[in-house]
């Protein structure tokens, strides 16, 4: 956003991994990238090159199956030794202080609990992505064990909205209600206990600005505001983000760029002092691995470099990628730790942060 071009820089050095845990979910949206993967319940019994990302029996979707090569079923990762010991892998190969779980809904697991504690006694702090559909019954639980925050994707803040962007199985308005009053229990089940809440919404056009300013009205006070750019902005998401930041007379106060990712955000502070966040993509790229890629050629390249990726397949090892318009890129866990695109992530890294520190005041980068 152009006023935002002299603000104070922190620099923060990629060091998550995202880790898709359950492919199950108990909404059917619209626009799901379904982290690169097929629709496991839909694809069953297919061979690679007869999956397909578009609505089976669940309704669900997965926008980019027809073009990233995908390869292999996801399926629900055991709270065992084996899960223990891959996160221990990849730790031991990037340096990765965070894991955060994804799906699919990641509180339909019925063992995101002890998830939660493995992750926890290799030494990563641990968050999750939600729909909050299920949060206000494993999240108690999820605390105890060290869960430090959860970021609700929401979809929707009326019955119609949500229901607009479902399938048709689920476009009830009051199967809606009950999904919207599921994500208001899980919201404040969350901060009873301890756990910090951030609500992410698209917000693709002017459209989309009265959703916006009603979750910060209704939740702003237990929740942190996450305005994300749509990845196939013309620039009518940016100027959507421009109006909720004028209509509520927010002050830009801190740009919070993600070296070794394509993530950043800027952080407004509210008149009433609480915080809203713009988040939008850089256009990063690994310097060998993107090289050539057709989307980038083609100037469909929408998520950039994000960031790794970790998968169980189904009947199968571990996987680890690098993005989901390119799943073909996926290597076994085995293969990733040993292989140069391991050492091409963490290279990055570590060029980015000096780059970044480079250009921006020392003071200002965080590791």
């Amino acid at each position: 956003m152009p006023e935002t071009n002299e603000l104070p820089v922190t620099v923060v050095q990629d060091r998550t991994l995202r880790v898709k845990i359950i492919d199950a979910c108990g909404l059917a949206c619209t626009f799901c990238h379904n982290e690169g993967t097929p629709v496991t319940t839909d694809n069953l019994g297919r061979e690679a090159a007869q999956f397909t990302g578009t609505p089976g029996r669940s309704g669900r979707v997965s926008i980019y199956l027809a073009t990233n090569g995908a390869g292999f079923l996801p399926e629900r990762i055991k709270a065992d030794a084996d899960f223990a010991l891959a996160l221990a892998a990849v730790r031991g190969s990037l340096p990765t202080g965070e894991v955060h779980f994804t799906g699919g809904e990641p509180t339909l697991h019925p063992e995101l609990p002890e998830l939660v504690r493995i992750a926890r006694r290799v030494g990563m702090t641990v968050g999750l992505t939600s729909n909050g559909e299920n949060g206000a019954a494993v999240l108690p639980e999820c605390a105890a064990a060290g869960l430090d925050r959860i970021n609700l994707s929401v979809f929707g803040t009326t019955p119609e909205e949500l229901a607009a962007v479902q399938a048709p199985r689920l476009a009830s308005p009051a199967l809606a209600t009950r999904k919207l009053d599921a994500l208001a229990a899980t919201i404040d089940t969350a901060s009873r206990h301890g756990v910090k809440v951030s609500a992410n919404i698209v917000i693709p056009d002017h459209d989309h600005v009265a959703r916006v300013l009603r979750v910060i009205e209704e939740h702003g006070r237990a929740v942190t505001v996450r305005m994300l750019v749509n990845l196939e902005d013309d620039g009518t998401s940016l100027a959507a983000m421009r109006e909720v930041v004028d209509r509520l007379g927010a002050v830009p106060v801190r740009r919070v760029v993600t070296a070794g990712a394509s993530d950043q955000r800027i952080r407004y502070r509210l008149p009433d002092g609480r915080t809203l966040y713009a988040k939008s993509i850089r256009p990063v790229r690994l310097p060998d691995t993107c090289a050539g890629c057709r989307f980038d050629d083609e100037g469909n390249c929408q998520e950039g470099y994000y960031g790794v990726r970790m998968y169980r397949a189904r009947n199968g090892p571990f996987m680890v990628g690098v993005c989901i318009q390119r799943m073909d890129l996926c290597l076994s866990l085995g293969e990733f730790v040993m292989s140069r695109r391991c050492a091409e992530v963490r290279d990055f890294r570590a060029e980015e942060t000096a780059r970044l520190t480079a250009l921006y005041a020392p003071a200002s980068v965080a590791r």
